[in-house]
């Protein structure tokens, strides 16, 4: 059974020394926090890296976390500071790339018409990503991956709530219009 407690209540009781509250958020967002990493920086490598310095940050700063601040978005905060330092080291910009979206739409085996039908939906949609602008991307990835509002990917991208609903905007427009074009049949 799900643990019933908000995550500022389990962050405030891991501070205390209740570590069980802590695997209980970790639970939570280890997921959504990977996907993001991953999306964001392109390869498994750096994001396994990230992934594991964004916990340790949580972690150590665990006894200066305050009730109200919402674990979410301090969590995202930490990620997004931290690609944004790994891409200052590495004196380059996020983009998008081939292996760190690949996962996005994994499906299950199936027949092999519908698996081969879902490939091509895959590679349709991976497409369509990686064709966004750095600063779309990022929007529509911390609104759908993280689950943040637009006041929150406004604070964390630093700027204006107007601004982040305009990149989803056109990130929308132009995933479905890429998504929506079906590819043509070549002819037997």
């Amino acid at each position: 059974m799900a643990d019933p407690r908000t995550d500022d209540t389990l962050m405030l009781a891991y501070a205390g020394g209740d570590a069980a509250a802590f695997e209980v958020l970790y639970g939570r967002y280890r997921k959504p926090l990977y996907r993001y990493l991953y999306y964001a920086c392109g390869d498994r490598p750096t994001a396994d890296e990230l992934f594991q310095d964004v916990w340790s940050r949580v972690i150590e700063a665990k006894d200066r976390y305050r009730r109200g601040t919402g674990f979410r978005r301090y969590l995202f905060r930490i990620a997004h500071n931290r690609l944004v330092d790994h891409w200052r080291r590495h004196a380059r910009t996020p983009r998008g790339s081939d292996d760190g979206l690949e996962r996005l739409a994994a499906g299950t085996r199936e027949a092999p018409d519908t698996e081969a039908e879902r490939a091509g939906l895959r590679e349709r949609l991976m497409a369509a990503l990686r064709s966004l602008p750095p600063e779309q991307r990022e929007a529509f990835l911390l609104q759908q991956e993280a689950g943040l509002t637009l006041q929150e990917i406004a604070a964390r991208t630093d700027v204006g709530r107007e601004t982040v609903k305009s990149r989803l905007r056109y990130a929308v427009n132009r995933l479905r219009m890429q998504l929506s074009n079906k590819p043509e049949m070549p002819e037997p």
